[in-house]
């Protein structure tokens, strides 16, 4: 009985070891905090226009998103040759008329007096337009081309230059989009949290996960109640085969609070089980199934199936029996009560045996006749 249920064991543990958390890297600029929504952007293009001076002086006065920026901001603004030209673009660019925008963006650029805000205010938009029509390759060309005419004032070119980064990862060109951050990072020195974990997602996406892992344990220990920036380093960690960095970052969450969803749970006490911290395991699964956060199910009984072999193999007879006794009525298949009903007979409570052995042949298992022998016995 040792051997069948150790080698059963053995291929539950492999299992439940895989595929635990999957990054979670920021996938679009405009949901960033620090990237102005469309319609900010739009106004500012409409100050220098100078179709709005209010604006024009609201955006004067308003802090620069890049202040440590290596760069010197251009003095942005249409000449007057090109006014109308531009104006053309951003009303079509209001009426989301993509095709239009797309066009007239490439006429304008290609004016011969166009000079470098022209290229990179048509450009942009371009890109834009492109990414609305779910063009990316085309959307990353634009932001490009954009950002190479070097014509917009700091914010409008990082801003392009971030946003060539995102479309870049979104294409799966994880090589331009982290040569494209870390121009980024190098130029404005920046150090918001989101640009550094989108750069460490890049590098996991290049399998870089001791790199990636760095970044976001940095990025944790200077914002330690953000759960994303701590689910992302627990992920990297994993996928580096460093689960004991990963475990104490979750060990840590855990006793404060922050792991309040299943997959977190379960990322801890799978962890736990890999460190064969059994105990500890047990612990966190009672308490998740208690407050609600783990429900019951067969992936939650193949968890405490692990659990109940360790338990057995360390001689631990009652706790195998107690933990069979949870899996066994929320597995899909009446494996666990197989199990159960061969501990159970090898602790001398054939009766309880014998009951168990016919619940597993009720709910299905592979070899109904070591059911069959218990409860001829």
């Amino acid at each position: 009985m040792n051997r069948i249920l150790q080698g059963r064991a053995l291929t539950l543990a492999a299992g439940a070891a895989l595929g635990l958390l999957a990054l979670a890297p920021i996938a679009e600029a405009q949901a960033q905090s620090s990237t102005p929504s469309m319609r900010e952007q739009r106004a500012k293009r409409m100050a220098e226009l100078g179709k709005d001076k209010d604006q024009a002086k609201q955006a004067e006065q308003k802090p620069a998103l890049y202040p440590n920026a290596t760069r010197v901001s251009p003095d942005a603004k249409a000449s007057g040759k090109t006014v109308k030209q531009l104006q053309a673009l951003q009303e079509l660019y209001e009426k989301s008329d993509w095709a239009g925008v797309i066009a007239k963006a490439e006429q304008v650029a290609a004016m011969p007096i166009a000079g470098p805000y022209e290229k990179s205010f048509a450009y942009s938009m371009a890109g834009n337009a492109a990414a609305d029509l779910d063009d990316q390759a085309r959307a990353a060309d634009y932001f490009a081309k954009a950002v190479a005419a070097d014509g917009l004032d700091n914010d409008s070119h990082y801003n392009t230059m971030y946003n060539l980064a995102v479309i870049q990862f979104g294409n799966e060109n994880y090589a331009g989009a982290l040569a494209t951050i870390d121009r980024f990072l190098a130029e404005t020195k920046s150090d918001k949290p989101d640009r550094l974990a989108f750069r460490a997602g890049i590098l996991a996406s290049l399998g870089r996960n001791d790199e990636a892992g760095a970044i976001y344990k940095d990025l944790v220990a200077k914002n330690p109640d953000d759960k994303r920036l701590l689910m992302n380093a627990v992920a990297a960690f994993q996928q580096a085969d460093k689960f004991d960095q990963a475990n104490l970052l979750l060990e840590d969450a855990y006793k404060r609070g922050m792991l309040s969803e299943a997959r977190e749970l379960r990322a801890l006490y799978i962890g736990y089980m890999n460190a064969q911290r059994w105990v500890d395991a047990q612990k966190v699964i009672d308490d998740g199934l208690a407050k609600g956060i783990l429900q019951s199910g067969p992936e939650l009984a193949r968890d405490y199936q692990v659990l109940a072999q360790n338990a057995y193999v360390d001689d631990k007879i009652a706790l195998a029996i107690e933990l069979y006794t949870k899996a066994a009525p929320m597995a899909a298949d009446g494996e666990a009560y197989l199990n159960l009903a061969k501990v159970l007979e090898y602790n001398g409570k054939k009766a309880d045996a014998k009951a168990a052995a016919q619940k597993a042949l009720d709910k299905g298992v592979k070899k109904p006749d070591e059911a069959r022998n218990i409860l001829s016995r």
